[in-house]
């Protein structure tokens, strides 16, 4: 049986409480904003949560944290698992990956366990941020393709609290973890810096958002984020909005309309497993819960986070963000090495045979970080790669004298680049192109029209 309703005032706390206590097993759908949360509950347990904003770049993200600590995660599989499962038609794809993976033996089950934990608890944050919206609850919900764990939900509230309540210390400058930092070039504004500060912060203010950048720095986001905090309200640093599609998700932080108390998160819910009513869920949706708690503003630091190096810890003891993490101070400024200033320029091999396409190339690449070179003849593109030796390539697919997928495949049976990261790109967003692109080799799937830090986050992804 499905239950259907509507609401303006969602307590997210008070629905998960009586969902966890009140089914055997449920899912509830959550649609605000054109996103929808899917929270899966079994004996008063979460199984899974998941939302429709590119669950796929979120599996990716987790995958290249940890990669650092088991060498299977390598980005050749990362890289495949984005061709396979990106855009595909089943409902959560980015599951149907974590299957795959443990399947073909790239992940245990413990490691699935807890990358489905990380998950959920970065879903959950951004599910308690929601205010309004329609619900459905479907007691004969389509089973998970396998069950890995089954979640405490008052241990994952105990975690999202915290830091929604640190995010909300950082408003109204910061109030989404997909904002994108740039560096002000203002030259009023660069005088404050230090040279040594402003080349720090621009070896590493690509475009990317705050969540992809703690990503490629392997840093907890929210530490990032207050890291970052004292340059952006100096204004040396400036924050764009999120890209889409990450810009449909709740805010931390709205401005408090007038007459209209600014949005507090209510006190953490205690589960307690006593029998419920459909009738009890439905009025404690709309009910509002007046124990609320004060944000208290913390005082951030003026430290920019440092690179943490790949150990040998094992995966299951690998925490993205532990509370503690978010307490400690960030690394000194001068300790920061970014993978930037430690390596020499990346050498990138663009090959199309649009001369306007390289210009837009070049023009988007240049930048400290790289070293581009342009071919636009593709029948001797083999040889003059070879001499170059890249670290990445970007490769047409649509050329007049051999396609990309035909050179894509000869450069994969020459043996300097059998893990070159090649990145094709092309018009055409179709499943038959992205499956010819894994057919032959290809690492990455890049569709144009594209922006620079679209570009950027590819390249990085593959590189970094």
């Amino acid at each position: 049986m499905a239950i259907h309703g509507t609401f303006q005032k969602l307590r997210p706390l008070s629905l998960l409480a009586n969902l966890c206590s009140s089914y055997d097993s449920v899912c509830l759908k959550v649609t605000s904003n054109t996103v929808t949360w899917f929270i899966y509950v079994k004996q008063g347990k979460i199984l899974y949560v998941s939302h429709t904003v590119d669950p796929c770049d979120r599996l990716d993200c987790y995958l290249r944290r940890f990669s650092y600590h088991t060498a299977t995660l390598n980005s050749e599989i990362r890289s495949q698992l984005r061709l396979r499962f990106d855009n595909a038609s089943e409902l959560h794809p980015e599951y149907q990956a974590i299957c795959w993976l443990v399947d073909n033996q790239y992940l245990n089950q413990n490691q699935a366990a807890a990358l489905i934990e990380y998950l959920v608890k970065e879903v959950i944050e951004s599910f308690l941020l929601i205010q309004e919206g329609s619900y459905e609850l479907d007691e004969k919900y389509d089973v998970l393709p396998a069950e890995f764990c089954q979640l405490d939900l008052q241990s994952i509230v105990k975690h999202c609290q915290p830091r929604i309540k640190s995010w909300q210390s950082l408003a109204p400058q910061l109030w989404s973890p997909y904002q994108r930092p740039y560096l002000n070039n203002q030259p009023n504004i660069k005088e404050q810096l230090t040279p040594e500060t402003q080349h720090k912060l621009s070896s590493i203010l690509k475009g990317f958002s705050i969540r992809h950048l703690a990503v490629l720095l392997n840093q907890d986001e929210l530490q990032l984020a207050q890291s970052l905090y004292p340059y952006i309200k100096m204004g040396s640093i400036i924050l764009h909005e999120p890209q889409p599609p990450f810009e449909q998700l709740p805010r931390t932080y709205k401005p408090p309309v007038e007459s209209q108390p600014a949005v507090q998160l209510a006190s953490p819910v205690r589960v307690e497993n006593k029998p419920s009513t459909t009738h009890n869920i439905n009025k404690n949706i709309n009910s509002d819960n007046k124990q609320t708690t004060s944000l208290t503003k913390a005082t951030p630091n003026n430290q920019l986070p440092e690179i943490t190096q790949r150990n040998n810890k094992p995966i299951e003891k690998f925490v993205v963000a532990p509370s503690k993490a978010i307490e400690r101070s960030a690394k000194p400024l001068e300790k920061i090495i970014t993978s930037h200033t430690k390596k020499a320029a990346y050498k990138i091999v663009c090959i199309d045979d649009s001369q306007a396409m390289l210009r837009e190339l070049d023009h988007f690449l240049d930048d400290e970080s790289f070293d581009v070179f342009t071919i636009n003849d593709p029948v001797k593109a083999l040889m003059q790669v070879v001499r170059i030796k890249p670290d990445l390539i970007l490769l047409d697919i649509k050329m007049a004298k051999i396609d990309g997928y035909e050179l894509c495949r000869l450069l994969r049976n020459h043996s300097l680049f059998k893990s070159t990261p090649i990145i094709m790109v092309t018009g055409s967003t179709g499943i038959i192109d992205r499956v010819k692109a894994r057919f032959v080799g290809a690492s990455g799937y890049l569709t144009k029209p594209f922006t620079q830090s679209e570009l950027f986050k590819i390249i990085f992804r593959h590189l970094s």
